[in-house]
C-alpha cells in the first residue's frame, strides 16, 4: 500500500456473530438492583466483558478463551483479573512465551507504565529464564528511547539483569545513555547499580578509581548537573576517610569555585568535607572568599562562611543552610 493511501480499518465483528462463540451464554455485569451511578460502557467492551466472565466462570482454557484475553486487555490493559486469568491459560496450553514476550510489548507501546504489564512481563520472562535476556534488554531500550526515565522499565531492567544474566555490555550501554544526556539520573543510577552489584566488575573498591575519574570529568563539564557530583559521593559509601582524603574529591570542588559559575555542589560537598575533617589549605579560603558579595561578612570560620553563601546563592534551601549553620561544631574550620 502506497504511504498516502488510506489504511483501511478491519471492522470488529461482534463476539454474538462469531460462530465459534455460539455456544457461550454472555455474564452481565452485576450492579445490583439500584446502582448508584452507572457507568456507561461502550458497547464493544461491555460484550467482550460479558463473555470474558463467561469464560472465566468456566474456567476454560482454552484458544479461544486466550483470545478473548487479548481483546480485553486492548480495552483496558489495567484489569489485573484478566493478567492472571491469562497466566493460568497459558500455562494450561504450554503456550509459546516468546509469543506472548511480542505480545506484552504490542500493549506496552502504548501502555508503558501500567503495572499490570510490567507483571506478567516479569512472570513471562522468570519462566523463559536466560533465553528471555536479549529480548528484554532490548525491550527495555525500546521504552527508554520513549521515557529514559520509566520507572518500570529500569526496574525490570535491574530485575533481569540479576535474575537472568545479561551484565556483559550493561557499562557501555549506560556510557552510551548519558553521551547522550549526561543530565540523565536514571542512567547515573543504572550506571551506580552496574558497578556496584555486577559480578563481572570485581565490586565497588575494585571500580572506584576509574569510576571517580569519571565523575569528576563529568562535573567538570556540567557543575550544575547534580547527578555526577551525588555519584562522586557514592562511590565512597560507607568510607567517608577515603572520600574525605581523596585530593581528587576536594580538586574538582576547589576547580568548580575558582570558576565562580555552577558552584552550589561544589559548596555543598565542601561543607560536608569540612563537616567530617577536611583540612583545608589557603587555596579554598580564598576561592570562596572570592565569591561573597561583602568580604565583611566573611566569617572567619571557613564552614560558616559557605553556610551563608549557600544561603545567598541557593535560596530555595535556605533554611536549610541556616540550619546548618546553626549545626555546625564549635571548633569548625
Amino acid at each position: 500500500m502506497d504511504s498516502d493511501e488510506e489504511e483501511v480499518e478491519v471492522q470488529r465483528v461482534p463476539l454474538s456473530l462469531r460462530p465459534e462463540w455460539s455456544d457461550v451464554t454472555p455474564v452481565s455485569q452485576n450492579d445490583g438492583p439500584n446502582p448508584v451511578v452507572p457507568i456507561a460502557y461502550k458497547e464493544e467492551f461491555s460484550e467482550t466483558m460479558d463473555y470474558f466472565r463467561a469464560v472465566f466462570l468456566a474456567d476454560e482454557r482454552s484458544i479461544r478463551s486466550l483470545h478473548l484475553t487479548s481483546e480485553v486487555i486492548f480495552l483496558n490493559p489495567g484489569n489485573y483479573t484478566v493478567w492472571q486469568f491469562r497466566r493460568v491459560i497459558l500455562e494450561a496450553l504450554n503456550a509459546d512465551l516468546q509469543d506472548e514476550l511480542d505480545f506484552v510489548e504490542q500493549v506496552a507501546s502504548d501502555n508503558s507504565k501500567n503495572y499490570q504489564i510490567w507483571h506478567h512481563r516479569r512472570w513471562v520472562a522468570e519462566k523463559l529464564g536466560p533465553d528471555a535476556v536479549s529480548k528484554e534488554l532490548m525491550f527495555t531500550k525500546k521504552i527508554f528511547l520513549l521515557d529514559a526515565k520509566n520507572y518500570h522499565a529500569w526496574s525490570h531492567r535491574q530485575w533481569v539483569l540479576q535474575e537472568l544474566g545479561g551484565w556483559e555490555n550493561e557499562l557501555d550501554y549506560c556510557q552510551q545513555l548519558l553521551e547522550d544526556d549526561i543530565f540523565n539520573n536514571s542512567a547515573w543510577n543504572q550506571r551506580y547499580f552496574v558497578v556496584t552489584r555486577s559480578p563481572l566488575l570485581g565490586g565497588l573498591e575494585a571500580m572506584r578509581d576509574s569510576e571517580v575519574r569519571y565523575a569528576v570529568d563529568a562535573i567538570i563539564s556540567r557543575p550544575e548537573n547534580e547527578s555526577p557530583w551525588r555519584y562522586l559521593r557514592g562511590l565512597y559509601k560507607d568510607d567517608t576517610q577515603s572520600w574525605v582524603n581523596d585530593p581528587q574529591v576536594s580538586s574538582v570542588c576547589l576547580k568548580v569555585l575558582n570558576s565562580k559559575s555552577n558552584f552550589v555542589f561544589a559548596l555543598s560537598m565542601l561543607l560536608d568535607l569540612l563537616c567530617h575533617g577536611f583540612q583545608p589549605s589557603k587555596e579554598f579560603k580564598d576561592a570562596v572568599d572570592a565569591l561573597v558579595p561583602d568580604p565583611e561578612s566573611s566569617d572567619s570560620e571557613l564552614a560558616k562562611t559557605v553556610c551563608s553563601l549557600l544561603e545567598q546563592v541557593d535560596p530555595m534551601r535556605a533554611n536549610y543552610w541556616k540550619w546548618r549553620k546553626r549545626s555546625l561544631p564549635a571548633k569548625t574550620v
